[in-house]
């Protein structure tokens, strides 16, 4: 049986992980999705792995849920709305929490079309840069009369705004990864043959870093969305109180002052 996730460790630290159900543009079924969930589980318990990359294996990275194959459970009497409500409830919503939350930073690949729930799934990794060849696409509304999900419907209008966002789902039209670095959907655009080489010089800059503090940084950020200033500020406050007696703070305020690279790797937070 093939595997619907493989995975690579890359220089001992960090886990390319690939969407491997290519022949359905990696379509989201409970065996992939509780396959990836699985994988990022074991790299936040894995002490040597400090940074994941995502990404599809194929000409798609998602193409969010599979409505064709039956790849939710369902039972008897269950109508449509109670089969995707259970399938969100058991499978798309706790792999978006699992990344977002995730202890390790995460930076998404996106190598070719995220259509549907596959672009929430691609907007949820801390870092996304994109291939020439990716296109997002909100088809929900205009194809299904349905809203985006796989916390899509959070995701894009906070990066790029409630006028842009409307005009993509109400529209459901292509947008390709050069409009999405304008608009500010994603980090970065490369060439198909530098996705993964980029990729890989990311994840081993995050490596070399304070990790623990850089998911605090994006932490950070997703609370200023909810946020007026004087909370966030406050926010900022008490979580300095803690990051500035970790071990990370510690070893960064040592390396400045004895003039040297630090060193994050050896600290266990």
């Amino acid at each position: 049986m093939t595997e619907v996730i493989i995975s690579e460790i890359i220089d001992h630290e960090i886990c390319l992980i690939k969407l491997n159900r290519p022949d359905t543009l990696n379509s989201l079924n409970k065996t992939l999705v509780d396959s990836l969930y699985q994988k990022i589980d074991e790299c936040e318990k894995n002490d040597d792995i400090r940074s994941i990359i995502l990404t599809g294996n194929g000409r798609g990275f998602c193409a969010g849920a599979d409505l064709a194959n039956g790849g939710w459970p369902t039972e008897k009497g269950w109508s449509a709305g109670k089969a995707t409500a259970n399938a969100m409830e058991i499978g798309f919503n706790p792999l978006v929490r699992k990344i977002v939350n995730s202890k390790k930073p995460i930076i998404n690949a996106i190598n070719g079309i995220a259509a549907g729930g596959g672009v929430g799934l691609a907007l949820c990794g801390d870092i996304v840069i994109a291939s020439e060849k990716a296109k997002f696409k909100l088809v929900f509304g205009p194809q299904l009369g349905i809203i985006p999900d796989v916390g899509a419907s959070w995701l894009v209008p906070n990066l790029i705004g409630r006028a842009k966002a409307n005009g993509l789902a109400l529209l459901g039209d292509d947008l390709d990864a050069r409009k999405a670095f304008d608009w500010g959907l994603i980090w970065d655009v490369v060439s198909d043959e530098d996705l993964i080489p980029e990729a890989t010089k990311i994840a081993k800059r995050i490596a070399n870093s304070a990790i623990t503090g850089l998911k605090a940084v994006v932490q950070a950020h997703d609370n200023a969305l909810v946020s007026s200033l004087d909370e966030q500020l406050n926010y900022e406050r008490d979580t300095q109180e803690i990051f500035c007696n970790k071990e990370e703070f510690k070893e960064g305020v040592r390396a400045f002052l004895e003039k040297r690279k630090p060193n994050f790797k050896d600290i266990k937070n």
